[in-house]
């Protein structure tokens, strides 16, 4: 059984990796550490405002936008913010993210011509956000973490389109609500989704990224699957190193109907067992040989204090996405936060009031006791914090009634 500082250390420190995937990253509830060039032909240089790091893909450097706002940041102002300056927003065919949206409320200086444009904008935003497809091609493929795979500059043949043909098909007319996607014209082999982190879990609102890659022997071979970490191990089965561990994947070991079963095994089924199986109210569980011990005081009790450091990382995760929105979805993250700003707001306030991570908000501390952690409380509140000044960057209203002294 571990104790209460094992499992924090496995949500904090790096775990084993496939041989040559990656580099380490010592994370904490607060900050990341930066990190030095992997010298992997896939880095992506990623600036601060003093410096240029050179990182291995799915890494967030130290930045200043991960850390608590200071007070110069807090003071109202009508000073211009634009949404997204992240590397990934060039180019999109969806359109620049780089819109203005006011920091706080107008002050007496700002012309009624000024506000009508910014009325303008965010109308214009919430539009492409309504109006974002769960499922469409595209074609530049360049930021892809599996560009340099696949079939590169050969034909592919007709029989493997074919069949990844009938993959886009099923994808686009049985995807949930809640994951979206992007193929690629020129490169069948590639695909990118998105998925909302479900209700009830210590992901709740979150939005989580991966490429996909349709390998050469497409359905022998069961696909590729990356995560954008952002450097952070926020579930057993997701690893710093972009890893995903699932049976269905052939990346963990599983039942018989549990593997990849060529003919019947599809994409859907992939992308749907990552969000019911992996991101589950229980994360803990997850662990190989944890699961035994969920009928215990014990096991419950190392299981709520998972998922309280769980959602620490899933808000640092909304932030290095917000910040780093992936291409053809910048109007989606930006759209998305929007919407839900106040819903995760509102679970950050509850929690830090004792509520169990991935209730239902308004939900009674059960038997009224109060289960959560000191550390737990302190870490909601300065995240609440950090998170109201980037939705407020990003287009939020009213955000400020959430801030408080952490």
């Amino acid at each position: 059984m571990d104790s209460e500082a094992t499992i924090s250390k496995k949500l904090k420190q790096n775990q084993a990796c496939d041989p040559g995937s990656s580099a380490s990253l010592a994370g904490s509830l607060d900050s990341f550490e930066p990190l030095k060039s992997s010298g992997s032909t896939n880095s992506i240089a990623l600036k601060s405002s003093n410096e240029s790091s050179d990182l291995p893909p799915g890494v967030e450097a130290s930045l200043p936008w991960l850390k608590d706002p200071s007070p110069s940041e807090n003071t109202p102002s009508t000073k211009k913010l634009t949404i997204s300056d992240a590397p990934f927003v060039t180019g999109s065919a969806s359109g620049s993210m780089s819109t203005s949206a006011a920091c706080s409320s107008a002050g007496p200086s700002e012309s009624s011509s000024s506000k009508n444009v910014q009325h303008s904008n965010d109308d214009s935003l919430t539009q492409k956000f309504q109006q974002f497809k769960q499922f469409d091609v595209v074609e530049d493929f360049s930021d892809h973490h599996y560009s340099r795979m696949g079939f590169s500059d050969e034909q592919p043949p007709k029989n493997w389109a074919k069949r990844i043909q009938e993959e886009w098909k099923i994808l686009e007319n049985d995807l949930p609500d809640t994951i979206f996607v992007r193929v690629y014209e020129a490169r069948m082999e590639l695909l990118r989704a998105v998925i909302i982190g479900p209700t009830g879990t210590p992901y709740h609102d979150g939005l989580f990224v991966f490429d996909c890659l349709f390998p050469t022997d497409y359905p022998n071979s069961p696909p590729m699957v990356y995560y954008y970490s952002g450097g952070l191990r926020l579930n057993p089965n997701l690893y710093e190193c972009g890893k995903v561990c699932l049976s269905l994947l052939g990346t963990w070991s599983g039942k018989q109907r549990e593997n990849w079963i060529p003919g019947e095994s599809t994409m859907l089924q992939v992308l749907v067992s990552i969000q019911a199986l992996i991101l589950n109210a229980d994360p803990y569980f997850n662990e190989p040989g944890y699961e035994k011990t969920s009928t215990t005081v014990e096991g419950q009790k190392q299981s709520r204090k998972y998922s309280e450091e769980a959602f620490i990382m899933s808000l640092k995760t909304m932030m290095y996405t917000l910040r780093k929105p992936p291409k053809y979805f910048e109007d989606f993250v930006s759209g998305h936060f929007r919407n839900r700003a106040h819903n995760i707001l509102e679970a950050c306030k509850a929690y830090s009031e004792g509520t169990v991570v991935g209730s239902a908000i308004g939900d009674a501390v059960q038997n009224g006791v109060d289960s959560s952690s000191r550390e737990f409380k302190s870490s909601v509140a300065r995240m609440m914090n950090t998170l109201v000044t980037h939705f407020t960057r990003n287009g939020s209203t009213d955000c400020e009634q959430f801030r408080g002294a952490a």
